[in-house]
């Protein structure tokens, strides 16, 4: 009897050894985000809050962009993310009730002569007066149909905290799904916009080849009257080639940046629709960035980091749990018989069982360690992504408010310098025609009215941009 208490003490020692855990992480005090943005602008407002269809005026645009968010594939993707984060939230809340489960058996078992049971059958078939019915075969059949079930209680939280985990992993694919959202919506009117850009500089382009085709014709003709050169005429014809060759270019690009499009909006190549010229578009709006505190809960990918770090703390909270005691209570009811005849005579082959535990891991501590520390370090780079996040959120924020002011600047000043080199292109005609410039100079003035309207377009579509990326990083759109 001392043996036996000597032992279940040193049972116990070991058990509450082997059940210590590690304390909870610690991570480190989170970095303050800044009271305003170093921009000047109108903090009680926030652009992000205006819903998309509001924000663009083109009507062509909006229609791609209901399209793309009907039919792009990476949206599909991520809603069917979503169905499998709920599916999950119901595989742990499913672990709180008792599995039940049907069974229906049948075997058959010979136990040795010179067992205990072999011994023990026999001695009850002979030495007691048991009808035959009762006696135990030597080839014993067994017959089973019943239910069984298994129920762990959560003592230590580990359920709960799964479910938990679960639940933030469901809520952080719904703000994916926002982010995909939101990157779609920015990157179709991005796409769009260059689009309108290239279309624009194709215009361009072809207006300066006739004006250059005019001018090979014009200068031939002064060749033949011997008022030019050979050297200007390969001069206008080179320049001539020169901007076909940039036709052509163009005229790819814009196929290129359709398809782009297309795939954006889940078809197949096609034309698409498109406004109004790129220089006669109004900007979106004018943009007011708000607080950095309404950023935060606007930007789909720091809201989802947010919700992926706190499924980690309720992961290491789950691994810790682990370590103690599990209470497990598992049951039995059906009927069981050794005589198929006698299967369905009850009460007498009614049979049943119930067994209640504490189950204390003992030599897979290491495992659970283990677990403990890889749940623990993912909570650890998941904080630390979420710091990036908005730390980067602040950055583009920041970044697009200058961006807009400083192309604004630029697009006015490269207006005027269009505006000039056009008279200057009236004045080196003037001029030639006068006999006061060479046709050098005219190409020449031709040349950078072309460079500066196909910048000032550009510029434009930078315009576009700065506002488009402004508003997808202060987190409208979705």
């Amino acid at each position: 009897m001392k043996s036996i208490n000597a032992l279940s003490l040193v049972l116990v020692a070991v058990l509450l050894v082997q059940c210590k855990v590690a304390p909870p992480v610690q991570t480190p005090e989170a970095a303050s985000l800044p009271s305003s943005f170093p921009s000047p602008g109108d903090s009680t407002q926030n652009s992000a809050q205006v819903p998309w269809r509001e924000f663009f005026d083109d009507p062509f645009l909006v229609k791609h962009i209901e399209m793309g968010i009907a039919n792009n594939l990476d949206l599909k993707m991520a809603v069917q993310r979503i169905e499998m984060a709920q599916a999950s939230v119901r595989v742990a809340k499913g672990a709180f009730f008792p599995t039940l489960s049907a069974t229906a058996a049948v075997g058959q078992r010979k136990f040795g002569e010179y067992t205990m049971d072999g011994i023990g059958n026999f001695d009850t078939n002979f030495s007691t007066n048991l009808p035959p019915e009762k006696r135990v075969p030597e080839h014993l059949p067994d017959y089973w149909l019943g239910v069984q079930s298994v129920w762990e209680i959560d003592l230590w939280g580990k359920l709960r905290n799964q479910k938990k985990s679960a639940v933030a992993r469901f809520l952080a694919t719904e703000k994916a799904r926002h982010l995909v959202v939101t990157s779609l919506v920015a990157e179709i009117a991005r796409s769009y916009y260059e689009l309108l850009a290239l279309d624009n500089e194709l215009v361009f382009i072809q207006e300066n080849i006739q004006l250059q085709q005019t001018a090979v014709e014009l200068i031939n003709a002064q060749k033949a009257a011997g008022r030019a050169t050979e050297l200007a005429v390969k001069q206008v014809t080179a320049q001539l080639l020169n901007t076909q060759s940039r036709e052509s270019l163009a005229k790819q690009m814009i196929v290129y940046h359709e398809n782009q499009i297309n795939l954006l909006l889940g078809r197949f190549p096609q034309p698409v629709e498109r406004g109004r010229p790129i220089l006669d578009q109004p900007l979106p709006r004018e943009i007011h960035a708000g607080i950095p505190a309404q950023m935060l809960t606007r930007r789909p990918d720091i809201a989802m980091a947010e919700l992926r770090l706190e499924a980690a703390r309720f992961d290491v909270k789950a691994t810790r749990a682990a370590f103690f005691p599990s209470l497990a209570i598992t049951s039995s009811l059906g009927l069981q018989s050794f005589r198929p005849e006698k299967f369905f005579n009850t009460p007498g082959s009614m049979a049943y069982s119930v067994f209640g535990g504490l189950t204390a891991p003992v030599f897979q501590r290491n495992m659970l360690k283990a677990d403990y520390q890889r749940a623990s370090a993912a909570q650890m780079e998941l904080f630390y992504e979420y710091q990036k996040l908005v730390i980067n959120g602040f950055q583009e924020t920041v970044t697009g408010l200058k961006r807009i002011e400083n192309f604004q600047t630029a697009s006015t000043l490269k207006a005027q310098e269009v505006t000039t080199l056009q008279e200057a292109v009236s004045t080196a005609n003037d001029l030639y025609i006068a006999g006061l410039a060479s046709y050098l100079e005219v190409i020449l003035a031709q040349k950078n009215v072309l460079e500066a309207e196909l910048q000032l377009a550009e510029t434009r579509k930078e315009q576009f941009f700065s506002v488009i990326d402004l508003y997808r990083a202060l987190g409208g759109g979705w």
